[in-house]
């Protein structure tokens, strides 16, 4: 038989511990915490949505007048999001420690609160005093914005009482709340379900909006069970390289609005500012007389935007040539490679390759593929690219370059931002380049001889 499940009680202030401890963290007195036996679900009320009460209801009949969305302040976001916040409904923000999410998040609740709406930001990782300083710093203080320092998901709960509940409540985060309906330590999969589960049950009912913070694993992925994905309507990674000053928002799953949209912001002392144009954001301060360099236009989600792409091709030292990309799959990289020995007969035998995308991105589309290929050529016949050259496009193993989605879109801000030439898939005819034959005579049709 299972062990009986015991949790620990403080006789002055009647807080409840799944661990005994010494001395109460609430009430600060000593030796008052006692074994007493759990008592499973003692409060726990079967969900309930904001209409039916559990009986079915023709869909016209729905009321869903008090179930409209209001804005989060940042006009991007809401347009990323799809309606903005909705009530009722549930977000899930996922990231690496010390990204921003904490920043953003509270950067919101500060909106939200100056738009007249009651938002409480509730933390298992922070003091009231710190969330405060943070919030000065921000400069999002308002008497509509309240927080709660808490570990107990039922802190949480009592707050969200129809009638006097908050429009948008802040968890952060789930990973450090427990529940008393479920076992184990903050953060096992029992009580990252508790948690979520009650907390998204009791925000439909009183039509508050919740945002929940998510740890994530080192591969990147969101800590906990799968169903926490699935309870939520909306999924959003923040992410980027601490070391830089930029974040990309990504939505990755949501009910309201488009999948796969991004939205770029970059740190300042303020907190998050959204960069309005990131179309040229990530190219820097770019040298286009050196070689080794390409531009891509890339799509990610609905936005096009141009990102440097770098080669360095060297002399090996090495019985075996070194490989490495960075920003990108080192696999694509390799294929690549191989192709261009077969379809142009170039010996990369004797010559280390290095290759990275620039601005600390990431790119995972295939429409790198060509201005990876004119970054590793120019590099290795040293000569730099045409200065204002942009390139997008899918290289197969024939060596044959095919399109890719997103072409028109990549197309219009290339000729808005005035580069040329620019290369795409396509017929000669109609401007564009088939092989990466025809991309070499195009670009260095006077320096083969180098090679």
């Amino acid at each position: 038989m299972a062990k009986p499940r015991e949790v620990y009680t403080c006789s002055e202030c009647g807080a409840r511990f799944p661990q005994w401890r010494g001395q109460c963290p609430t009430c600060k007195s000593w030796n008052t915490i006692d074994a007493a036996p759990a008592v499973r679900n003692p409060d726990r009320r079967p969900p309930v949505g904001t209409g039916g009460g559990g009986r079915p209801v023709p869909l016209a009949e729905v009321d869903v007048q008090n179930c409209q969305p209001f804005g989060t302040g940042l006009d991007a976001l809401d347009r990323v999001l799809g309606q903005g916040l909705v009530p009722g409904g549930a977000l899930l923000v996922g990231g690496e420690p010390g990204i921003g999410k904490s920043t953003l998040l509270l950067q919101m609740a500060g909106a939200v609160a100056a738009a007249g709406k009651l938002a409480i930001y509730a933390s298992g990782e922070e003091s009231l005093p710190q969330i405060k300083s943070r919030a000065e710093r921000l400069g999002v203080l308002h008497p509509n914005l309240l927080a709660v320092s808490t570990s107990r998901a039922e802190d949480v709960i009592s707050l969200l009482v129809p009638g006097s509940a908050p429009d948008l409540i802040i968890l952060d985060s789930v990973q450090t709340m427990t529940s008393d309906s479920a076992e184990g330590l903050p953060g096992n999969v029992s009580q990252v379900r508790a948690v979520a589960t009650e907390v998204v049950d009791a925000c439909k009912r009183c039509a508050a909006t919740a945002v929940l913070v998510g740890h994530v694993t080192k591969d990147g992925t969101l800590a906990g069970p799968r169903l926490l994905e699935h309870m939520v309507d909306t999924v959003i990674s923040l992410e980027g390289d601490r070391r830089q000053m930029f974040r990309l928002l990504r939505v990755l799953k949501n009910r309201f609005g488009p999948n796969q949209e991004l939205l770029v912001f970059r740190m300042v002392r303020q907190g998050l500012a959204v960069v309005d144009d990131p179309a040229t954001y990530f190219l820097g301060a770019r040298d286009p007389s050196l070689s080794g360099a390409a531009v891509v236009m890339a799509v990610d989600g609905q936005r096009p935007f141009a990102v440097e792409v770098q080669a360095l091709v060297t002399r090996s030292y090495l019985a075996i040539p070194r490989r490495t990309g960075l920003g990108f799959d080192v696999n694509r990289l390799h294929l690549l490679l191989a192709v261009l020995e077969k379809r142009l007969r170039l010996n990369f035998g004797q010559v280390d390759i290095y290759a990275k995308v620039g601005g600390g991105m990431k790119l995972q589309e295939p429409g790198m593929d060509l201005a990876l290929v004119a970054a590793t050529l120019s590099s290795f016949y040293d000569v730099p690219l045409p200065e204002r050259a942009v390139l997008w496009g899918e290289v197969d193993l024939n060596g044959q370059i095919r399109p890719v989605a997103g072409h028109d879109v990549r197309l219009s801000q290339a000729r808005r931002l005035g580069y040329d030439p620019i290369l795409f898939p396509g017929r000669p005819a109609e401007g564009g380049i088939e092989t990466v034959t025809a991309l070499q005579e195009t670009l260095f049709r006077r320096n083969k001889s180098k090679g």
